[in-house]
């Protein structure tokens, strides 16, 4: 940690007006400020709010490779950090910057921690956060796989399919919802029953806006649509929100052909033997020369 000549001076001059503040950025680019002072701290264009309650366990820090952890504890509030948007997942992976700052002159100040928001524990109108430094990353695994399916995400760089094409995505509003996890909507036009299985479900509009759920099934009745996850959404959707969703892949040579008309851009190896092979023996009867095989 480099200090900037004056707050090394005030830290060496043994009276010290010192305090924590805490920047939260959330993936959806929303922005929240704290501080363990009394008041309320700005620098940056950002105001770091003191009425939260917010204050901090040990920071660890080491060199080398391994992870630097800490924690933050604060209250759960209406202007800060909400049970509900916890629960909904809008904090996870949050990019979190400390700070060790003069309260009485904040240009002079040292950042002290960046990284994540790890786990967040829930009890007693407080919540528990863990800090999670930039090494975590190095915890991900990296590399590819020799297989059948398609290894890339549909819609990402690889895969090239632009899901705003109204062939493949379409916007609608909800007519009813069954736990979170049904959604009814009027009849489709253009989309074939099933179509959407396997895509997304992305809220638009009402509590949930920014969440999105893996569609597991997706039927059309007699009056509309139903649309059912794999999992229930974090906040509730309700009758007129509006939601977007996105066509779905099986990974499969086929579908990436005959759906997307996307095949110069698959990303698996539809030709693989498969396990049967590991069994196989030398036959004067059969051609093996690791062709494709014609049934």
């Amino acid at each position: 940690m480099t200090l900037d000549p004056a707050f090394e001076a005030h830290l060496a001059s043994g009276v010290t007006t010192v305090c924590r503040c805490w920047l939260l950025t959330r993936r959806d680019g929303t922005r929240y400020g704290f501080t363990d002072h009394d008041e309320d701290i700005l620098f940056d264009a950002v105001r770091f709010r003191a009425e939260t309650g917010i204050s901090a366990g040990a920071l660890q820090q080491s060199t080398g490779l391994s992870v630097d952890n800490a924690e933050a504890v604060g209250a759960l509030s209406s202007i800060a950090l909400t049970e509900a948007d916890i629960e909904a997942g809008r904090f996870d992976g949050a990019e979190v910057l400390a700070w060790l700052v003069n309260w009485a002159n904040p240009e002079e100040r040292a950042l002290v921690f960046r990284g994540t928001l790890g786990e967040i524990r829930r009890a007693g109108g407080a919540f528990h956060a863990e800090l999670r430094g930039l090494t975590e990353a190095l915890n991900t695994p990296v590399g590819g796989a020799y297989q059948k399916q398609c290894a890339a995400i549909l819609g990402d760089a690889r895969c090239g399919v632009d899901l705003s094409d109204p062939a493949f995505s379409v916007e609608a509003a909800v007519v009813a919802v069954e736990a979170r996890k049904l959604l009814v909507f009027e009849p489709f036009e253009g989309f074939a029953e099933g179509w959407f299985e396997a895509g997304m479900v992305r809220v638009i509009t009402g509590a949930a806006a920014g969440l999105a759920g893996v569609i597991r099934m997706d039927r059309a009745r007699e009056h509309g649509r139903e649309i059912a996850l794999w999992q229930a959404l974090a906040a509730a959707v309700e009758p007129g929100d509006l939601v977007r969703l996105e066509a779905g892949c099986d990974k499969r040579f086929d579908t990436c052909k005959a759906k997307f008309g996307n095949h110069l851009n698959f990303r698996g190896f539809p030709h693989i033997p498969g396990e049967d092979w590991l069994m196989s023996y030398p036959s004067s009867g059969e051609v093996l020369d690791g062709g494709k095989l014609v049934p």
